[in-house]
């Protein structure tokens, strides 16, 4: 079976929707699908997943919500049991801190953070075309972009110089050791041509992936000093690229370049609105 639709699968088959039409999962039953043997396992992960809740500036209860559920315990008995209700966002936290040695964490943090992301950008994001999918994700990554390099100043990457190698850090853990400069020369592009307006939709969302993850792990693990901020923004890249692996998706190196930037398509975009 597909890894892909296999992965989709397991956490679709779980999800529920409430009479106001939003869509939750329920903890307890997500416990067996992520491999977590008892219950304490997986409340600690839930704990450590509202503390990145809270500290990403969202409200815990809006995203986690405790429930009782009344179970069989045999003889016809029944007993309550804790549970909760749990967002898209919560259990997206929950597989991001999670075992991501587990072939399923992998495969749930690579899911819920797609959807995540694309519910993020818009509620018909598959309704999209291939342009509107490059504006869309790429004026995420100009404002995820400024996060990360706030997040990287407070680690200790100070001078323009400095965030450049970081960068060029994050680009190598995805690219398997690509700089920008090696990246714009297998695109071919000019030295101020900017490398992320030529990049189609799936190799800017794994870039987005990237991004947010590095500028969370900073955060979340209070990273300081330039050697280490770079380490962990290779560190993270390498792990996007692994999970594209193992998905069996195409390394962001060998996908197509698009002819026209994103810029170019701004410009059409604006003329076309101004006629």
């Amino acid at each position: 079976m597909d890894t892909k639709n296999y992965s989709e699968e397991i956490f679709e088959n779980l999800k529920h929707i409430n009479e106001y039409g939003q869509e939750f999962w329920y903890a307890r039953e997500l416990q067996p699908a992520l491999e977590y043997s008892q219950w304490r396992y997986l409340k600690e992960a839930i704990e450590r997943a509202k503390t990145a809740c809270a500290n990403s500036g969202q409200t815990i209860t809006d995203h986690f919500a405790e429930v009782r559920k009344m179970v069989e315990i045999g003889s016809n008995a029944k007993r309550k049991i804790e549970d909760i209700a749990l967002s898209r966002y919560a259990c997206y936290l929950i597989v991001m801190n999670g075992d991501p040695r587990k072939e399923i964490i992998a495969l749930g943090q690579t899911y819920f953070a797609v959807k995540t992301r694309q519910q993020e950008l818009i509620e018909d994001y598959d309704r999209l075309s291939e342009e509107q999918k490059r504006l869309a994700i790429r004026k995420e990554m100009k404002r995820h972009n400024s996060a990360l390099a706030n997040a990287a100043q407070e680690a200790g990457v100070k001078q323009p110089i400095d965030f450049a190698i970081f960068q060029n850090y994050g680009y190598m853990g995805l690219y398997n050791g690509l700089k920008a400069q090696d990246i714009k020369a297998r695109k071919g592009l000019k030295k101020n041509q900017e490398i992320l307006d030529y990049m189609g939709s799936t190799e800017l969302a794994a870039n987005l992936f990237r991004a947010t993850q590095t500028e969370e792990k900073l955060r979340r693990e209070h990273i300081q000093g330039k050697s280490e901020a770079n380490k962990t923004h290779y560190e993270v890249g390498k792990k996007v690229r692994q999970t594209i692996k193992e998905l069996g998706g195409t390394m962001p190196e060998d996908l197509p370049t698009p002819e026209k930037s994103v810029r170019q398509i701004e410009k059409d975009n604006k003329t076309i609105t101004e006629k």
